[in-house]
């Protein structure tokens, strides 16, 4: 046992075990606020101190802030070593194997990588070059891409995803299908990747060259997952992959947590990891440190009721006695109403803004809430504001930067060429055909440039960069230069914008290669939005709304989750799939563990949105969500309220 740290006493039972146990493979069943975190922090910090060389270690998590902090807290808890621990997201990881063995899976050492919006330019672009005359009713570009995506993630056929997904389009399978075809050329030919290459390439890397597949399982001799229910088809197998030789893999998650199945997560990756390593051990984490016991009864006889699960039945020793309320209002305003009025008094007690959520299944469920908010004059902010990464002029920059790296990028010369004056569509074509197609890169006819200086000093500046010797701040410098007139040409909030430009600089400054920035901002951006400061730091004392899906891995001191009846949550797209039912349990979970204190669940008796007015069995979007209305659940876990805010009785014209 460790002189250093005292994990018997800085861990509960459960979370010990996990920590000592390193040889083999193991599957942590986390429950909600559990402290999953915390088993992967100390055993982190364990390997290292059992004389594990850290670096080969591999930690793999969904977010390189969450792998960023585990390991400076192992660092805390034990030494600077933990920093040298191999870290961070499944595909900043593949990026990083890839970069060394691209020649093996014909790739070419320096491809660029194209994040979510530049991959649907590239989408529309193999779209329109095949043909301009799409039906009107022809999926868009975002959904497009959402397709090819998930027939990759999920290793099904395009008409399946099509099928299952989005029958609407199922005339045009055979299209989608060969557009797919298309843009995986298109890719190819130009030396760039997308978000599923990066892990189509790392699987591919492992599966077909075995002395590089045992080599890197050897390497990194301990493995460890975070959010296992999370993971896609793809991602179980590359872990598979990478602990061929030694199954010295843990992986921690909560399969009740498995919410994200639009994204491609795979539920059952994390309910067969036991028989897909066999011999493995499971150990499950049921202490809950976040929310009272009245909340934990109500969360798990919900999820008891679970067709497919792990069981566990978690348990605080925190003190509270307040059951869950359970409130019937009259409608989406009385819903509303009851809201404000509750905040008023939560304020009076000394509960902050930032301490209270109210999250929904869908954005629209918050449409009256928002409007009551702003009368009553309570500041709220909404999860889901734009990113930093996605703002027009930051994506301007970012094309500039590509181009300087890749002079075959198509999509980023289409979004540069478009901003210089004097340069039309049909110009930016014929560019496009010399620079990328007839690969002449920046070494075009000089002809073109007559009487467009923007785009002579444009082409003078990309030449004149030498990514491989400059930094990339002094690189960003120079092209801002160049970019600052057009901004203030193109956007009539310039002024607001240039802080942003300024922030980018400062970022730059981290970096030492061009190629390092740009593979940052593609993969792991940063986030700047005043949502997500307030949502992840609670830095701005606001209101959170935010959907559940959001709001997972977050916890408030009280928690209103709105709309809970049949229709909204569950949702009415899921109503025919028992297998989409079940997520929308967990779902309801989700949302119900993020309360510490309190925990309300609203639901309106009348629904007067238009857009459900064809629900003529009246059935749906009234009635009582069937999360609440199994067993015991509103006779036992919770208190009962009916609150008649919103009631307008009808007045007829004979009343004037």
């Amino acid at each position: 046992m460790s002189a250093n740290i005292n994990y018997e006493k800085e861990l509960n039972p459960a979370q010990l075990e996990a920590v000592l146990s390193t040889k083999g493979s193991y599957l942590v069943i986390a429950g909600a606020g559990s402290g999953k975190t915390r088993v992967l922090v100390y055993r982190t910090a364990h390997l290292v101190e059992q004389g594990i060389a850290p670096e080969r270690i591999l930690l793999l998590t969904f977010t390189r802030r969450a792998s960023r902090e585990m390991l400076k807290r192992a660092a805390n808890l034990l030494d600077e070593r933990c920093h040298q621990v191999s870290g961070g997201t499944f595909h900043s990881f593949a990026n990083f194997i890839l970069r060394r063995y691209a020649e093996h899976v014909n790739l070419p050492r320096f491809f660029s990588i194209l994040d979510q919006d530049d991959a649907e330019s590239a989408i529309n672009l193999v779209r329109n070059q095949m043909s301009r005359q799409w039906d009107k009713r022809f999926p868009k570009k975002n959904t497009l891409l959402a397709i090819i995506s998930k027939s990759i993630n999920k290793g099904l056929a395009i008409d399946e995803v099509v099928g299952e997904e989005y029958p609407q389009f199922a005339q045009w399978s055979g299209f989608i299908a060969h557009i797919k075809e298309e843009y995986i050329r298109y890719k190819h030919g130009l030396a760039l990747l997308d978000y599923d290459d990066l892990l189509v390439y790392l699987k591919k890397l492992l599966t077909d060259h075995q002395h590089i597949r045992e080599h890197l399982s050897e390497y990194y001799q301990y493995i460890m997952v975070d959010e296992y229910q999370d993971t896609n088809k793809m991602q179980a197998q590359i872990v598979q992959l990478l602990a061929v030789s030694h199954k010295n893999v843990m992986v921690v998650g909560d399969d009740s947590q498995s919410i994200y199945s639009f994204r491609g997560a795979h539920f059952k990756n994390i309910i067969d990891f036991p028989h897909i390593f066999s011999g493995t051990k499971i150990i499950t984490l049921e202490e809950n440190y976040r929310s009272t016991q009245p909340i934990l009864d109500l969360t798990n006889e919900v999820i008891n009721s679970a067709g497919e699960k792990f069981e566990k039945e978690l348990f605080t020793r925190n003190g509270g006695k307040t059951l869950p309320v359970y409130v019937d209002v009259y409608n989406d305003n009385g819903q509303s109403r009851y809201i404000v009025k509750k905040i008023g008094e939560l304020l009076e007690q000394g509960v902050s803004l930032s301490e209270i959520a109210i999250l929904f299944r869908s954005g629209w469920h918050s449409n009256d809430l928002e409007f009551e908010l702003a009368s009553a004059g309570i500041p709220f902010v909404k999860y889901g504001g734009q990113k930093f990464i996605e703002a027009a002029h930051i994506k301007d920059v970012l094309a500039c930067l590509q181009i300087i790296y890749n002079p075959l990028s198509e999509v980023a010369w289409q979004r540069v060429l478009m901003l210089v004056k004097g340069v039309g569509e049909k110009t930016a074509i014929q560019i496009i055909e010399e620079v990328v197609r007839q690969r002449k890169g920046l070494q075009i006819d000089g002809k073109i440039f007559q009487k467009k200086p923007e785009l002579r000093q444009l082409f003078k500046i990309l030449k004149d960069i030498d990514w491989t010797v400059e930094h990339p701040a002094k690189i960003l410098k120079i092209l801002l230069d160049f970019y600052t007139p057009l901004l203030m040409n193109h956007y009539d909030d310039y002024e607001k914008r240039l802080n942003d430009l300024g922030s980018l600089e400062n970022i730059a400054q981290r970096y030492l290669t061009l190629e390092e920035f740009l593979t940052d901002m593609a993969l792991e951006p940063p986030e700047k939005s005043l949502v997500e400061k307030a949502i992840m730091t609670h830095g701005e004392n606001n209101l959170i709304l935010s959907t559940i899906h959001s709001a997972k891995g977050l916890e408030w001191h009280t928690v209103f989750l709105i709309c809970v009846t049949e229709g909204y949550l569950p949702s009415y797209q899921s109503m025919n799939n028992e297998a989409a039912i079940e997520e929308e349990r967990r779902l309801f979970y989700v949302a119900a563990t993020r309360a510490k204190n309190n925990l309300y669940l609203l639901r309106p008796q009348i629904d007067t949105s238009p857009r459900r007015s064809w629900d003529a069995s009246g059935s749906m979007y009234t009635r009582v969500s069937r999360f609440l209305d199994e067993g015991v659940i509103l006779s036992k876990y919770v208190t009962m309220e009916t609150d008649r805010s919103g009631y307008k009785p009808f007045r007829s014209w004979d009343d004037e």
